[in-house]
């Protein structure tokens, strides 16, 4: 009988706890997404529209291919021409068969790289940029920590072979997509869904992988996306897409099968296009609370909910954009006025001001009652001066 209490005891301690994790993992997979990670960003405004363990460490495969491409915009010029490295020529996985000594300009190797997924063409590029994959690798990693300002992801190569030191986060990833479209060569090849391609051994035409730019799973708005796959990543997917004035990006990684991480997308765009939309708060604009006064500095653009358009300000002046879920998807730092730019009332100030303009008031009207006086015995006067006479 005492084990049963015990027992009973420990289970009814135990069940808020279940109960509380049961309703995080509910909250966090609202949308039913399939794969294990996910996130939607709005890549005008960076506000995190909706995600699902979007930090958490995770094996990108040919989404690493995106970094390698505005790396090599940034770093390189797309007429530069490449000789093709035996080693690179003889990479494993995805290929657009390039061969040893072959003479590419770096512009056609990101279109094979982006468009066709070619390892060898990723290689070749890091291989021009750095000289080495090791030089590559430690020149990659400084360049997307200070210019893209990513902190969870360390890449080892520029394809996505796998490596267990080569991960990333969808938040990350979401990131260097988002910095990468504000390239017109990188926006260009990453909407590409065709191209004529010849080369030393392989004439053809590229065709994108990614079945929405495709059109085989045909989703409006969209202008740009790359696949991956290795085995220890499972299905990735990076997607961009425009529509009703939102630049969302989706990125879906670890999904089992293909048709999930498109599944997964459209129902992250779905939420995002049919739930949102930017506004524009000007600078100056003012709010109040717990007693101080904080504004907006320049003008803001904001993600904001349909349903939801009223914005949380904390007392140290954070103006905080929340879905209707309570989810805060975008932070401002407004400025605090100070009392002297709130510009209080004196009280005592104004009593003497008022005090001396009754002052000045009697003043002038005593002023003007002795001048009548005057003027009324002087034509007194003259009146009687005229009878005199």
């Amino acid at each position: 009988m005492k084990i049963l209490t015990a027992v009973l005891f420990l289970l009814l301690m135990l069940a808020p706890a279940a109960a509380q994790a049961a309703d995080k993992d509910k909250e966090e997979d609202r949308l039913g997404l399939k794969g294990e990670s996910a996130l939607l960003l709005d890549a005008k405004t960076g506000a995190i529209i909706y995600e699902k363990s979007g930090y958490q460490k995770m094996y990108p495969a040919s989404l690493t291919k995106i970094a390698t491409a505005i790396y090599a915009i940034e770093k390189g010029s797309l007429d530069d021409v490449v000789s093709v490295s035996e080693h690179a020529a003889e990479e494993e996985g995805t290929s657009v068969y390039l061969e040893s000594g072959e003479k590419v300009t770096l512009e056609k190797l990101l279109n094979g790289m982006l468009i066709n997924s070619g390892n060898d063409a990723a290689d070749a590029v890091a291989e021009y940029l750095d000289g080495s994959a090791a030089q590559f690798e430690q020149n990659f990693n400084e360049y997307l920590k200070n210019e893209i300002k990513v902190n969870g992801t360390h890449f080892t190569n520029p394809s996505g072979l796998y490596d267990e030191n080569h991960y990333t986060t969808a938040y990350d990833m979401a990131l260097i997509t988002k910095y990468a479209l504000k390239n017109k060569e990188f926006q260009s090849i990453f909407g590409t869904k065709e191209l004529n391609w010849e080369g030393l051994s392989w004439d053809t035409t590229l065709v994108t992988h990614h079945l929405m730019l495709k059109g085989e799973l045909p989703y409006d708005g969209v202008n740009g996306g790359k696949t991956g796959y290795v085995d220890q990543s499972k299905q990735t997917l990076a997607t961009s897409a425009e529509k009703n004035g939102l630049q969302l990006i989706a990125i879906v990684l670890k999904g089992d099968w293909k048709k999930d991480v498109y599944e997964d997308t459209a129902a992250m765009f779905d939420y995002g296009f049919n739930g949102f939309e930017n506004e524009f708060m000007p600078p100056g604009k003012k709010f109040s609370t717990g007693g101080k006064e904080f504004q907006t500095v320049k003008t803001e653009l904001l993600t904001v909910p349909i349903d939801n358009r009223n914005p949380v300000i904390t007392s140290s002046g954070q103006l905080q954009v929340q879905s209707k879920a309570g989810d805060t998807i975008q932070t401002i730092q407004l400025k605090e006025n100070t009392p002297q730019e709130i510009q209080p009332v004196n009280e005592t100030k104004t009593a003497v001001d008022e005090s001396n303009n009754w002052n000045v008031a009697v003043k002038t009207t005593i002023g003007m009652i002795v001048l009548l006086i005057v003027v009324v015995a002087v034509y007194m006067n003259k009146r009687r001066r005229r009878h005199a006479e």
